[in-house]
């Protein structure tokens, strides 16, 4: 029996299921369909990069030598299990044996990374787009000294540059050593392409020929972006100097911000320099567009920004034309292989909701913060820049993310932050699963958190003998640029058993957890596409019982329920679930509860408001929030300051372990959760209050308002279903149901829940 987490921590893959049904009719079946979430980039110690090239099959399979492929050492030959060509071995492999054979061949090799022999042509490049629209100076200095340190995080010999702007966009020329020199750009005006390189001097006649001795000179880029080693003096220098923006603001009237323009500017600049290279621009922004293309609300403050009521009824006017212009940058970044991260600080939005496309479609970082000056904001920020054992950034640029499969599979798609590469190979299928109709896809950026869930079909046709053994074999295969400036090329290749109809094995290997969080990413992205956030896989309660209760917890969740949420921060919960691995993200949709007591040691416990007792301390990890809720009886006690007296030193203790555990969380988290302590009654236990299942509720208490018995826990005012109906409800569902039983398999249903009942 496999171990699933021994596996991720191996190969980086946590399956669906992990043994496959054998024919077409018997995965459709099944319902969750075979599906991968894979993280390319994760962390293993015994495994340092090797230093030579993969061995390829032919084309146009392409795929690279695994352990799974058979060999004939006298002939010096290899038969590739994905197309079954015979290849030969290259003449570097001439001794080989069945006692000296290369990394490759070996069965713990199961992942290998090589290092390219050719480097990457430019080093990294972060190009910095500010915002300097600010009501206070101090919001404006704190983004100030947050980017100045950052560039002490830098390698010495990657490129910056810096884009500010407000009611204009400025492109600062770092080159010109003589004084502070920017090109303007006009923020009420989209400008071409074309434009952006004259304006820049970046068109063909402007271009420097090469100095003998030395590579091109990239059409003038020297001008704008510099190695840090050369420009930090000047860089720190603007930046310091920089000021609010000088533009007057009106009374009842928002600050014109421009946006849409300095993004477009940013987006020129790099494909005109530097195009399919690896290359960053961090976008920050202390306020909505105003101004100009990408504009989501005008500038007076008597229109609210839009809300998910407006755009439900189609009165959000700004809404489809910004879509439309940040689709429009987000696809020219990803086809160069940019990224786009968005750092957004205000209370209010920023367009996040318009502005999605632009980190989703390059695999950027969103952060969303109240301020710049917040610790969220600059702990995350700077977190961006962590680095390995070797003193190299964590992160890659210029992804690609291939995917190759035996005849019995075929792939259907893929749900991350991507966008289609368009390779029509022969293992596409025709069901289309999120971006589908492609093998191949760019990703951009990476990083040891960045994971894709990947999603297969059995393409076997029922009655058709299964040879005894089967197995089918999936490679995922990953080039990068490495922060180093290496090329690398991760290469993962799994096989797992197929198994006849009715066969036990195919139940037992059924894994719920990463199930559940593949499952959620299709809801997720359903409910982008056709906005249908009801809709939700659940499982037989008979026989994987953590499925429904996952489902159930999410269709509470704030990926899928709308309510009490902004357009932007639905933007960013979802951004986030789609690209962290199977733990983090079944925290976001089953928050884990932690109980302190005097009478145990911490313990997990239900996260049911049965769980809130007046001497309990309760740690709730929502991924987002880290908080910590003191019962009613322990604040008492805390108010009345016990903990510093003498004899009382185990309430001391007891106030500080879950403190001390939640610093653990919060250390390394991307983006840093907001932390809060609360008491039972305060406002701020509402957080708590709105994830714990409603089995006590107002209908259910005293007429003063406690729970019938000494455990019931705090009742909570809603009328949503508790865990317990929602199950009961499932189980009269799937008897009312002609279902299909067999022994030991698992049947999953496609079930419209509205509140503890089904729609038709």
């Amino acid at each position: 029996m496999l171990n699933f987490e021994d596996v991720e921590d191996r190969d980086g893959v946590r399956l669906s299921w992990n043994v496959w049904p054998s024919s077409r009719i018997e995965a459709t079946r099944t319902v969750v369909p075979i599906s991968a979430l894979y993280t390319p980039l994760k962390v293993r110690e015994d495994l340092p990069p090797v230093l030579y090239e993969p061995v390829t099959c032919k084309p146009p399979c392409r795929a690279v030598l695994n352990p799974y492929c058979q060999i004939d050492i006298r002939g010096k030959l290899w038969i590739c299990p994905f197309c079954l060509q015979r290849n030969a071995f290259p003449p570097h492999y001439k001794d080989i044996s069945n006692t000296n054979l290369p990394a490759e061949l070996l069965p713990k090799y199961t992942t290998i990374e090589y290092t390219l022999s050719r480097p990457a042509q430019v080093p990294p490049i972060f190009l910095f787009v500010v915002d300097t629209c600010f009501e206070e100076p101090e919001e404006l200095k704190a983004l100030r000294d947050a980017i100045i340190v950052s560039l002490s995080l830098l390698p010495p010999y990657a490129l910056v540059g810096l884009i500010t702007y407000g009611t204009m966009a400025q492109v600062h020329e770092l080159g010109y050593a003589e004084c502070n020199k920017s090109y303007v750009f006009r923020g009420g005006k989209e400008y071409s392409p074309k434009q952006i390189q004259d304006m820049l001097g970046l068109s063909s006649q402007n271009r420097a020929a090469p100095r003998p001795g030395q590579p091109m000179q990239t059409f003038g880029a020297a001008r704008f972006l510099l190695p840090v080693s050369q420009c930090e003096f000047q860089l720190t220098g603007i930046l310091e100097s920089l000021n609010q923006d000088p533009w007057p603001v009106a009374a009842g009237k928002r600050p014109l911000r421009c946006t849409g323009v300095a993004v477009s500017v940013a987006v020129g600049l790099l494909e005109t320099t530097f195009p399919n290279t690896g290359a960053r621009m961090m976008v920050f922004s202390g306020g909505s567009a105003t101004e100009g293309p990408g504009m989501v609300v005008s500038n007076e403050l008597k229109e609210p920004i839009r809300s998910h009521h407006d755009i439900d009824r189609d009165s959000a006017k700004h809404y489809k034309r910004a879509v439309k212009f940040y689709d429009g940058l987000a696809k020219r970044a990803s086809n160069n292989g940019h990224i786009i991260d968005l750092f957004a600080g205000c209370l209010d939005q920023v367009g996040l909701l318009e502005m999605k496309s632009l980190p989703n479609s390059t695999n950027g970082v969103i952060v969303l913060s109240d301020s710049f000056a917040t610790s969220i904001f600059k702990q995350s920020f700077l977190r961006i820049f962590n680095k390995d054992d070797q003193g190299h950034l964590e992160m890659g640029f210029n992804a690609t993310f291939d995917v190759q499969t035996t005849k019995e599979l075929k792939v259907s798609g893929l749900i991350g932050h991507a966008i289609s590469a368009g390779k029509k190979s022969a293992c596409v299928g025709e069901t289309e699963i999120g971006i589908g109709q492609t093998s191949a896809w760019k990703i951009n950026s990476i990083t040891p958190r960045t994971a894709t869930g990947v999603y297969f079909e059995v393409v076997t046709p029922a009655g058709q003998p299964l040879q005894p053994g089967s197995r089918g074999l999936i490679q995922f295969v990953t080039h990068y640029q490495h922060s180093s400036g290496q090329l690398r090329l991760r290469v993962t290749t799994i096989a797992r058993n197929f198994a006849e109809a009715g066969s036990p094995s195919i139940a037992a290997s059924f894994d719920q957890e990463a199930a559940a969080v593949l499952m959620a990413r299709i809801a997720v992205f359903k409910a982008e596409i056709d906005d249908s956030p009801r809709r939700a896989e659940v499982a037989g309660p008979h026989a994987h019982p953590a499925v429904p209760e996952f489902m159930f917890h999410l269709r509470r969740s704030q990926f899928l329920q709308v309510f009490n949420n902004s357009p932007d921060e639905t933007a960013f919960y979802r951004h986030i679930l789609n690209e962290e691995d199977v733990n983090s993200s079944l925290i976001m949709i089953q928050p884990t509860l932690m109980s302190y007591t005097f009478d145990t040691p911490p313990q997990p416990v239900l996260l049911d408001s049965v769980s809130i007792k007046p001497d309990v301390i309760l740690l709730l990890d929502t991924f987002f929030h880290i908080l910590i809720f003191h019962g009613e009886t322990i604040a008492q006690w805390r108010k009345a300051g016990y903990q510093e007296q003498e004899g009382y030193e185990n309430f001391k203790d007891l106030l500080e372990a879950p403190v001390v555990d939640a610093q653990e969380l919060l250390a390394d988290r991307f983006p840093i959760p907001r932390y809060i302590v609360c008491d039972q009654g305060g406002s701020q236990a509402r957080f708590l209050l709105s994830k714990l299942n409603p089995s006590t509720t107002h209908m259910s208490t005293s007429m003063y308002g406690t729970a019938t018995g000494a455990s019931a826990g705090q009742a909570i005012f809603t009328d949503d279903v508790s865990l317990q109906v929602f199950m009961e409800h499932l189980k009269r569902l799937f008897f009312s149901l002609s279902l299909y039983w067999e022994d030991c398999s698992v049947h999953i249903v496609y079930a419209m829940i509205e509140n503890g009942s089904s729609e038709n």
